[in-house]
């Protein structure tokens, strides 16, 4: 009796990779660490980048380096699990090791939503006020977004995590991923999960929801702004220097919306579809980002460019 309540106290979890696939799973893992890799090195090379070039240290640029470390977090706090299940075949993870993770996937996607909408602040001030630009943003209000944004996220996703630990579970659980998230743990518990649905739902609300929201603000307000610039050449200009955020913005919500959309209406679907969908919410954003910024942002490229060909030489 005693070693069944130390199970119920002490849960285990199994996690779960491609269901059906497991004899390709070294096959699999290889554009899963390709990813990675090159996920690592391109925001290690914007990090850099910005921070050995003095020309680069603007509201924009420190902006996009928040941006960066949010996603070097995402993928590193994703890694462990995934190539434990795909290169090890190994699933079982401790309750405390999954909620602890939990925490920080949860922590840096909700960094990195409300990272994009400061940038979108960011443009619209370029846009509406470029002559006030430098004096709105300066050092100590960068800081200052910076300490809310990590702030909001650490303290909203504390509670859930906390919530989540009263609540019982059979002795071995098994996930629908290979890493752990919120609603997948929420699925697995016997006691009534009301409360920690309700949370997690006002979680998602009040930060993701309302970046959502204050996001396409932003840029109703830049649209009116750029559509009553008089010069075409200006207006095209105006537009340009919000290409790269506006992918960025793409790459983090498409994928999540699709996942969202997937967990609630494909219950029907198989489940490799939804491994790959929540894959997919957690490792192109990271892979992209840098990506973009370094192709469509011209004094990001022009500075990689100068490195290399420095290293030529």
């Amino acid at each position: 009796m005693s070693v069944f309540n130390d199970s119920v106290l002490y849960p285990c979890f199994l996690l779960t990779g491609f269901s059906g696939l497991e004899s390709r799973y070294g096959l699999i893992s290889l554009p899963i660490f390709l990813v990675y890799a090159t996920s690592v090195a391109g925001n290690i090379t914007i990090l850099f980048i910005i921070r050995t070039e003095p020309s680069l240290h603007q509201p924009m640029y420190y902006f996009l380096s928040m941006l960066a470390f949010t996603d070097l977090g995402l993928s590193t706090t994703t890694l462990p699990t995934m190539f434990s299940v795909f290169w090890f075949h190994t699933r079982e993870i401790s309750f405390n090791g999954c909620l602890v993770q939990m925490y920080f996937i949860h922590v840096f996607s909700i960094i990195e939503s409300a990272v994009l909408l400061a940038m979108a602040f960011d443009r619209l001030v370029a846009i509406r006020a470029p002559l006030r630009y430098a004096a709105i943003l300066t050092n100590d209000v960068i800081i200052g977004i910076a300490l809310a944004i990590t702030g909001r996220a650490l303290a909203l996703v504390f509670p859930a995590s906390f919530l989540l630990k009263r609540l019982q579970y059979r002795p071995v659980n098994i996930l629908s991923y290979p890493f752990c998230l919120h609603q997948d743990l929420i699925k697995t518990t016997v006691s009534s999960r009301w409360v920690s649905s309700i949370y997690g739902l006002m979680v998602v609300i009040c930060s993701m929801g309302l970046d959502s929201v204050l996001l396409l603000l932003s840029y109703i307000l830049i649209l009116g702004t750029v559509l009553s610039i008089a010069s075409r050449t200006e207006r095209v200009k105006a537009l340009n220097t919000c290409i790269s955020h506006i992918c960025a913005v793409l790459t983090f919500y498409t994928p999540m919306i699709g996942l969202s959309m997937i967990h609630r209406y494909g219950k029907n679907a198989s489940p490799i579809v939804h491994v790959l969908m929540a894959n997919v919410y957690l490792l192109v954003p990271p892979l992209m980002n840098p990506i973009v910024y370094s192709v469509k942002t011209k004094q990001i490229r022009d500075r990689i460019l100068k490195k290399f060909n420095q290293q030529k030489v």
